[in-house]
Formats: C-alpha cells, structure tokens, sequence
C-alpha cells in the first residue's frame, strides 16, 4: 500500500490545523466512510475518514458526498458524543497507520467529557472507532470485531480499547546515525533478501515503494547501493518527514497507466508521467477520486444493471422478431392478387380440388402459377381466405411498425438508465430503482422496519462555474424531470448532448459568458455516453423551448431553438469547478 506511515506522517501534520476548531457536523454517506465538517480557528473544511477495505484512508475533501435519509447508528453515536466538540489533538501512533483525533465535548447537561476518534489504516482491517480517553472504553466502531473474528482485539460497545500487535520494528525518524541504522538492518534475520525488503522488515512506516526509492536513490541507477549511500538516501527522505518538507506526487506510468503516490518525488518509476500537489490531502484526493464510491455503488448497483441489461436484449430480440414479421407482411400483395386469380378462374376449379393452375394476367409475361386450394372450401371460400390473408397481413404491417418504434424507444431509455447507474452515487441508484418500480418493470423491494418518507424533492449536483454561475446537472431521470420541469426557470439555459444518452444541465440565470457555457457543455459531454469522446455535439437552448410529450418515459424532451456546440470533456477543468449536493 503506498499509504504507508510516512504518508500518515504527512496527514498528520496536515490535521494539526484542525486543533482548536469545532465538529460542525458529522455525516455516514456508506457504511466504511465518515464525513466531518470543521469550522472555527480560522480554519473551515471537510475531513474524511475512510475505513473502507479497499480504499482506506483520511484526508481533507472538497468532494459532493450523498448522505442517506437515515443515519446510521454509528453515525448518529459519534454526533452525541462528537458534533459540537472541539477537536484538541491529532497525534499518529509512532510511525503506524494510526491516527487519533482527541474531542473535547459539552452535552446538554453542560458535563465535560473527552474522547478520542481512532482511525486504523490497515487494509481489510481497517476501522474508525470512538473511545473514552481516559478509560480506553470502546463506545462503538464502524465495523465490528467479535472474538469469532479475532481473539487478539476486541471491537464491540464496552470493551477496552487494545491496539492492533506491534511488529517490533523501528520507528524511522527515530534512528539518526549511520551505526543505529546499519545496526537495524543487519538485525534482519534473511540476510539475503532484496535491500529494499530489508528496509520495509526493519522499520515501520515504510512502503516497498518508499523502500524502492531509497535504494534507487542510493546505487545511483547502479545495482547494489553501499551501506554509507543507503545511510545518506535514508537520512535524506526521514529529514525531509522530520521537518515536514513534504513534495507529494502521483507517478503514472505511461506504458500501464498504473498510478503511484507519495510524499516524495519517485524517481524510480520510468517513462512516468509525475504530477505535484500543494498537500497530502490534494493529493490523496486526486489519486482516489471517486475510486472507493465507483466500487460501492457497483455492487449496489450488480443486480439493477443486470436487469436493465437484459431488459434491453428482450427489446433487441423483439425487433428482430418483428423483422421478420414486416418482411412476411411485405408479402401481404401477393395474397390480394392470388384472390383476385381465384374469383376469375373460379369456374375451372370445384371443392376438393387442392390446387390450381392458371395464367396471371399480372404478369407482364403472362406466366402460370400455381395456386394452393383447401379441398374443404369451396371456389369462393379459397378466394375469400386469400383476401383476408391479405387484409391481416396488410393490417400487421402498421401494427408492426408501431411496436418495432416502442420496442426502440424501450432500448433508448434502457440505454440511458445504463449511462446513469455509470456514474451514479449511492443515493442515485435508489431513484433509479423507485423509478423502474413506478414504471412497473420492476416490484417494490419489502423492507424490514418502518416505511421511510419519500420528499418527491431529488438532490441535485451544482457546480459553480469559473464566472461564479451556478449550473446544475441531471444525474438520472427523476433528478432530470425535477430539475427541468420544476426548479429551471424560463430564461435558463438547458444544455444536453445531440442523440447521445445523458444527464440535463442547466445554466441559472442569463448573466454568463462564454466561458460558463463551455464548461456547462464540458459536464453535459462528462455526465453522457460519450464521456471518453471528442469532439462531443452538445446542443443548447432556453427552458421555455424544452418540454415533455404527453406519456413519454421519465426523462424524455422534445426541444427547438437550439444551438450546437462541439465540445471535448476536460478532465482537470472539470475537477477543478467547486461542486456540492444541493437539496
């Protein structure tokens, strides 16, 4: 993991400007991850704290979370016992990656108590868990540790607090010359490991890819480095954590496009593309991204994109069908004049005859053909059956086209359910579900426990552009409906990409430049199918040219008055527009 304890090291730091501030508010927006706003102190900011199996990690975040209706219990413990408390330390345990974030806090009896909010960076293990400072008892944890699950540590309401087993290596900043370093390396019992090796087994808080660099650093591009010019690397990068002069990147490799991160330059990474960040935090922020959420909402998501995906194949195979059916119906002429035929000749047959042969006057040519009889039908009979084969085959031919157009117009909407649960949240993907429910494709999932309210009143994501417009985007069709129908007024601009699934957009107010409609475009074109295009037409006009046809499906305009613009999605401009969840 390339958040190691020297990483920890940095954020620490980073945190010591929340000493002193106060706990605003405390949201859960999934099961692993917490949300702390903190003001005061001239400080003002949103702290992450992130116990997810995969993505572990705390830092500062300017990122749009989604919080649920409910808050979870944890949630609401923490807010008890946490919201309006001042923070009063953020220490990391020796070079772990352990942080604790001590809280000083006044309930509503005016009583003063102190508790401290563990964070526990440890991969699957990872945890946040509020304890008594000065007790050491365990109030609760964001996931739970039984002595089924560990007989080591306990994680449960009123147990003491046991840190996880020290691995009895020595803390880095710690060690301050060359004979106490050598002394910890040759301490290693497989003498022949790698050198880098050697340094992870003997001092906590370092990477492999950490370890790597040092070595790198000391063989100067040689194989092996000396003892003296390891020392000398060493040295170097703990001087650089003991004064906090930290240099965080992300290394890309252009060749995998495998990405690294660290406190310090990588200059054992070749042919990278690196990348400099101000802080820790930004850096943390920009390597993860939406990665952690991404893989949440996949799983929640599994079962609906599964069934949308194979609600659109049934649609597909539909049409198909229904082609073959319009060819047959082509064929629809051919009865009428074989009718035709046998009302002529009805003479030169009689009942019981099975066929016919007689000269089409059609045919230019005058070519016989054969024509099937039923013996148990009479001359007039035969004909008649031709006729209405004919009339049926003639009325398919609407009937077929209409339901060929509904069976498309089922794969469009599908098609663009598909594009949405792409870049769903959390809270999106219950609108979509409720949508399909309300649509009848799907039934009502039955909860254990009391119905929650529904608002009918979607959260939108705003983005603030760079001339301070506020711009709104669409993430599904409910959000979309809402957004369009209901809150836009009728100066507002609306902006969607031309024949491509994707969200609405919508510009307030008429006061922007030319500068605010490009970005606007640029998150039609990223909130769209064609994200990973170029050249994207997005097409624009005024709310009051946009509207819903009578029964459409949720989601669906029919627009005029619009103009073209052709954009290309800009992944930094985008990232660096201020956005946050508006209700």
């Amino acid at each position: 993991m390339s958040l190691d304890g020297i990483v920890t090291a940095a954020i620490a730091h980073e945190l010591q400007r929340c000493v002193g501030a106060r706990i605003h508010k405390i949201h859960q927006p999934t099961s692993h991850e917490l949300v702390l706003s903190i003001r005061g102190g001239g400080f003002g900011g949103k702290l992450l704290l992130s116990a997810n199996p995969t993505y572990p990690r705390v830092h500062f975040t300017n990122a749009a979370y989604s919080n649920p209706l409910e808050a979870p219990m944890f949630c609401m413990l923490l807010r008890k016992h946490c919201e309006g408390g001042v923070i009063t330390a953020v220490s990391q345990v020796g070079r772990e990656r352990i942080l604790h974030i001590g809280v000083r806090h006044r309930d509503e009896l005016g009583d003063t108590s102190h508790k401290t909010i563990i964070v526990e960076i440890m991969g699957r293990h990872s945890n946040i868990i509020l304890t008594d400072t000065g007790s050491g008892m365990i109030h609760d944890g964001i996931h739970h540790v039984t002595p089924a699950i560990s007989s080591h540590r306990i994680i449960l309401p009123g147990s003491l607090y046991t840190p996880p087993p020290h691995q009895g290596k020595t803390d880095p900043l710690t060690v301050v010359s060359e004979a106490a370093f050598l002394e910890c390396l040759t301490a290693q019992e497989d003498s022949d490991a790698p050198m880098h090796k050697a340094l992870v087994d003997a001092f906590s808080g370092i990477s492999p890819l950490l370890a790597k660099e040092m070595v790198h650093r000391a063989s100067k591009g040689g194989n092996q480095p000396e003892p003296s010019s390891l020392w000398s690397s060493f040295n170097d990068l703990m001087e650089v954590a003991r004064n906090h002069v930290f240099t965080p990147v992300i290394a890309t490799q252009r060749s995998s496009g495998k990405a690294f991160f660290s406190i310090t330059e990588l200059t054992h990474i070749e042919d990278a593309e690196v990348q400099s960040f101000p802080s820790a935090s930004e850096c943390l922020e920009d390597f993860y991204g939406d990665k952690a959420e991404r893989d949440t909402v996949k799983q929640r998501a599994a079962d609906l994109i599964r069934f949308v995906q194979n609600e659109r194949a049934k649609n597909g195979l539909k049409i198909k069908k229904l082609q073959d059916t319009l060819q047959e119906a082509k064929d629809a002429e051919k009865y009428r004049v074989l009718g035709e035929l046998l009302t002529a000749y009805m003479h030169n047959f009689n009942r019981g005859d099975s066929e016919i042969t007689v000269i089409n006057f059609y045919d230019e040519n005058g070519a016989e053909v054969t024509i099937p009889l039923d013996p148990q039908l009479s001359p007039s009979e035969n004909a008649q059956k031709y006729f209405r084969r004919y009339t049926k085959h003639r009325n398919s031919v609407s009937i077929v086209k209409e339901q060929m157009e509904m069976a498309e117009n089922e794969i469009t909407y599908f098609e663009s359910l598909l594009q949405q649960l792409e870049n769903a949240s959390l809270g999106d993907i219950e609108e979509i579900r409720d949508e399909l429910v309300q649509q009848g494709y799907m039934r009502e999932r039955h909860k254990r426990g009391p119905k929650r309210k529904k608002t009918g009143k979607p959260s939108l994501l705003c983005y603030t552009s760079s001339e301070g417009i506020s711009v709104y985007v669409g993430k599904n069709n409910t959000q979309n409906e809402y957004l369009t129908n209901r809150l836009a007024a009728a100066s507002d601009t609306w902006l969607h990409t031309k024949d491509i699934p994707g969200s609405h957009v919508v510009i307030r107010g008429t006061g922007f430049g030319d500068a605010t409609l490009e970005e606007a475009a640029m998150l039609a074109a990223h909130y769209s199918q064609a994200k990973a295009s170029s050249l994207v037409p997005v097409d624009y006009t005024q709310i009051r040219h946009v509207r819903k046809p009578s029964g459409a499906k949720p989601g669906f305009v029919i627009y005029d008055n619009q103009k073209t613009l052709f954009i290309t999605p800009d992944e930094g401009r985008i990232k660096g527009l201020a956005s946050e969840i508006k209700a």
